[in-house]
This record gives C-alpha cells, sequence and structure tokens, in this order.
C-alpha cells in the first residue's frame, strides 16, 4: 500500500538525506546524496537510473549510506540528482523465501514525476484531483539492480525474465534493465537474452549459462562507477525492449544544459507569479560542426504536463533528427511556469550565445506543450519560420495555461505562420476538432489567420455531417493538419 504521509527525511552532516519505510512486503532505505546539478532548473530525471540495491543483509541506516559511498552508486546519483534505493524482503528467511511478486511490488512504489523533492514524489490524478499518496521517485524503465550473496540468488532465479506490473500510467512491463549479480550460489534461470547482466565474481559454470545473453559483462571484482560509465548507462528497458543509449562523443554531438534569467510577466500565474525575474532551465542539443558554416536553424521544444525536457527529446528522438538534419534543438524544462513571453527572453539567450538563423527558429510541443507552441502562435507569429503543436487544441479563449484572451489587443490576427499539428483519433482528450467546441473554434482561428481558401465555418453541433469526420474539412490550399494514422502512413 502507498505511503499516505510524507516521509521523515533526516539530513546527514554531508548534506545527504535519507528516509525509509516499511512496505507489506519489503524495506525501503532511500539514500539521497547532495546534488551536484541543479535538479530543480533542469530535470535529469528521465536518464538517471533507478538504483536498486538489493541488500545481502538487512542494513541500518548508516550501514546504507556507508555501502552507498563506498562502492560510488552515491556518486553516480548526485551526478543526475537522483537516490540509492536499498530494498530487503520483510518475509521471514529474507531472500530465500522472497517471491517474484516482491520486486513487482517495489515497482508499484515508485513513480516519476517532473515535481520531486528528496528522493520522493507527491501523485494526485490530473483528472479526478484524487490524492493518491507519496512514491520513491525513479525511472522505473531505468532499472538497475545491484544484488549480492542470497540477493543475487533471488535475482537470477525470478527477475531474468519479462515481468508485468506497475509501469508508467498503468500495467505495463517492468522488466530490469541491467541485473548485477555477485557471488552466485545458483545457475541462473534465464528466459531474457536482452537484459544487460554484470556477472562478478561467479564461477566459470555459472558464467557458461550467461553466454547466450546479448548484454553481458563478467568481471572479478566490482567497480560501480567504471561499470556504470562503461557498460550500465547505455541500456533502458522501453516499452518491453532493451533501448542503447546515445553516445553523443561519438556522435560527435553536444548535449549541454544551461539556464537563463528572465524577467517575470505579469501573466505568469505559475509558481513564480509575483516575481521580479526567475531562471529558466533547458537543454540544447546539436551537432559539433552545425556552426562551421554559418548561422543554423533552432528548433525549441515544449515537454507534456507532468513530463520533463528530457522525457521530449528523447522519446520523440528529437537530438536524433537534430543530428540527421543538422539543426540545433532546445528542450525547454518547466515550461509550465514560463510564459511565452518569457520563453522568447530564453530565444533571445539562445542566439547571444550561439549562431542562430533568426530566419529559421521553429517552435513545437506535445500536448501541454503545444499548449505553450500555440501561445507562441498568438503573441509572437513574427519571430517563427513555422509550428508543429501536437496531441491538444487549447481553447484561445478562457485558457487557463496561457495569457488570458481579454488583454486582445496582443492577440495574432493577421500573420500567417505554418503549422504541422497532429492529433490522436482515439482519445477523449480535446485533440481533434470533433473532440470538443473549443478544440473546433482552435482550428478555425488558425485557419483564418493562415488565410485558407476554404473555410472552417461549420458549426460544432453539426459535426455528424462535417464534409470530414475528424477534422471538417481539409483546406484546398495544402494539408496543414494530419491524423496520427496518416504520419504513420508518411514514416
Amino acid at each position: 500500500m502507498s505511503m499516505m504521509e510524507k516521509p521523515a527525511v533526516k539530513v546527514l552532516e554531508d548534506g545527504t538525506k535519507f528516509w525509509e519505510n516499511r512496505y507489506d512486503s519489503f524495506f525501503l532505505k532511500v539514500v539521497v546524496p547532495k546534488s551536484k546539478v541543479e535538479g530543480d532548473i533542469n530535470n535529469y530525471g528521465f536518464r538517471a537510473p533507478l538504483l536498486l540495491v538489493f541488500e545481502e543483509e538487512k542494513l541500518d541506516r548508516e550501514g546504507a549510506c556507508a555501502y552507498a559511498k563506498m562502492t560510488g552508486l552515491a556518486d553516480i546519483a548526485a551526478e543526475v540528482d537522483s537516490s540509492v534505493l536499498f530494498v530487503y524482503p520483510t518475509c521471514e528467511g529474507g531472500w530465500k523465501n522472497a517471491s517474484a511478486d516482491m520486486y513487482i511490488n517495489l515497482i508499484a512504489e515508485i513513480k516519476m514525476d517532473s515535481n520531486y523533492e528528496d528522493g520522493y514524489v507527491k501523485i494526485t490524478d490530473f483528472f479526478t484531483r484524487e490524492f493518491k499518496g507519496y512514491f520513491a521517485r525513479g525511472a522505473k524503465f531505468r532499472t538497475d539492480i545491484y544484488s549480492k550473496g542470497a540477493s543475487a540468488d533471488y535475482v537470477a532465479q525470478n527477475l531474468l525474465k519479462t515481468i508485468e506490473g506497475e509501469y508508467l500510467w498503468g500495467p505495463g512491463e517492468i522488466t530490469p534493465a541491467m541485473c548485477s549479480m555477485e557471488g552466485l550460489s545458483v545457475i541462473p534461470e534465464i528466459e531474457r537474452k536482452d537484459i544487460a547482466i554484470l556477472s562478478v565474481g561467479n564461477s566459470d559454470e555459472i558464467n557458461a549459462a550467461f553466454k547466450e545473453c546479448g548484454n553481458i559483462l563478467i568481471k572479478d571484482e566490482a567497480d560501480h562507477g567504471n561499470d556504470y560509465k562503461n557498460f550500465v548507462r547505455k541500456f533502458k528497458m522501453w516499452c518491453g525492449h532493451i533501448d542503447i543509449e546515445p553516445d553523443f562523443e561519438a556522435l560527435d554531438m553536444t548535449e549541454a544544459a544551461g539556464k537563463c534569467m528572465v524577467h517575470t510577466s505579469s501573466y505568469n500565474m505559475g509558481k513564480y507569479k509575483g516575481t521580479k525575474e526567475h531562471p529558466v532551465g533547458y537543454f540544447a542539443y546539436y551537432n559539433n560542426d552545425l556552426f562551421d558554416k554559418g548561422p543554423a536553424p533552432l528548433l525549441v521544444g515544449f515537454h507534456g504536463g507532468g513530463d520533463s525536457s528530457m522525457y521530449l527529446t528523447f522519446v520523440v528522438d528529437w537530438w536524433e533528427i537534430a543530428h540527421r538534419y543538422g539543426f540545433m534543438f532546445v528542450s525547454v524544462e518547466n515550461h509550465q511556469d514560463v510564459t511565452a513571453a518569457e520563453a522568447m527572453e530564453l530565444i533571445e539567450h539562445i542566439r547571444k550565445n550561439y549562431a542562430i538563423d533568426e530566419k529559421r527558429i521553429y517552435a513545437t510541443g506535445f500536448s501541454m506543450g503545444s499548449g505553450k507552441t500555440w501561445d507562441i502562435f498568438m503573441e509572437f507569429p513574427e519571430k517563427f519560420a513555422g509550428i508543429a503543436p501536437g496531441s491538444a487544441l487549447f481553447p484561445i479563449k478562457n485558457n487557463f495555461f496561457g495569457r488570458p484572451w481579454e488583454d486582445g489587443e496582443w492577440v495574432n490576427r493577421t500573420i500567417p505562420v505554418p503549422i504541422f499539428y497532429s492529433g490522436g483519433e482515439k482519445t477523449f482528450l480535446p485533440e481533434l476538432p470533433n473532440r470538443d467546441i473549443t478544440a473546433l473554434e482552435r482550428v478555425q482561428y488558425a485557419a483564418e489567420v493562415n488565410n485558407l481558401k476554404k473555410k472552417f465555418d461549420l458549426k460544432f453541433e453539426d459535426k455528424d455531417n462535417w464534409p470530414d469526420p475528424l477534422w471538417v474539412m481539409y483546406p484546398i490550399a495544402g494539408r496543414l493538419f494530419m491524423t496520427m494514422s496518416e504520419m504513420r502512413i508518411l514514416r
């Protein structure tokens, strides 16, 4: 059962934070080393490993903190503002009698959210606003398990297979990305050959059982820091299959974390409301020779609600598209607290630090990020060569997320901007014009500003008789809007 009360966090002399909780099937201790990055400005959560230590013997607070520091796991966590989780079964006999369900129950108590503190997140249902509890923070698709002795035997007998459980937003696969097993006394039972295996101090017979595994490192002694850098960090178990993370150095690319200070807009209703200025974080991705031939295109990305800039970058593979086609991609962090005017200050900051072609600046966003992209179209159209909002047709009026329509003089009514929009066909959210009258109004507004030859002038209540059941009608002068199925065909 989830924690319904905030964990009691203890702060140690070196800045390490610690909390613990007993669940039905396991004890959990969370060690949060002092971060080496500004995680509240630049969120590394999507790429941060979920470091799980399956204790050989049950440790106390001092033992867990000392182990995290001694093995280098604390340093790994500190580099990405993460934590080290220590686990031991509650059942009598410890690991010997623990079932595979213990792992399933453990992963169910771990969630990822853009708002976090001290190694935990507070989860509230977005739609019902029901409080769901407090959860350990971590990316369950980057589960790296470190085990030894009895706990290694548990892993070898129970976890080297496909495991179903609570994934990101519902049921899904929670198979570990990497399992480090030291001092095994049993022959591993391997069903999944793609799970990354770190075999430490095991016999030739046991290592022979791993020979068909596709991702394996065999060592006499563990070196968690170097093993992570050279092997472990490459792997994530994304939607049921192993993904290999990009090596930006090998690709001759730069991944740079940055931030700038912006003046807080009068209509900023987020956490910076009432302040004079505030920081905006971002991550930039570009080929190292991008600017050698002069100013380059810039694409600014806005992530979905509850996500992070890295989530947008790596789920959509914007870094790869930027690498392939030669432009700079900048993904903005926590843009829910950043207005369109503040985003423009960020873009100006980027222009001052990089040779950007001012005639080729673009914006894109997913879901909540689509809302910010529409805001840019409404407020600063002259600055952009094109926009690509996706999966959200936010209301043009009474938009809780954007600038109040009542200040109508700022609204773009005459400057057309090329729009590429994609929306889901099988969703109850207002992604297509047929879902809500406000979605239809958004499309009608965009069509009017962009001077389409055919008008989207039909009524929402007459949608059953629209020429097209999803989009009302298609414009004669080009296809500005596309459904997800059409995008799949193009791909």
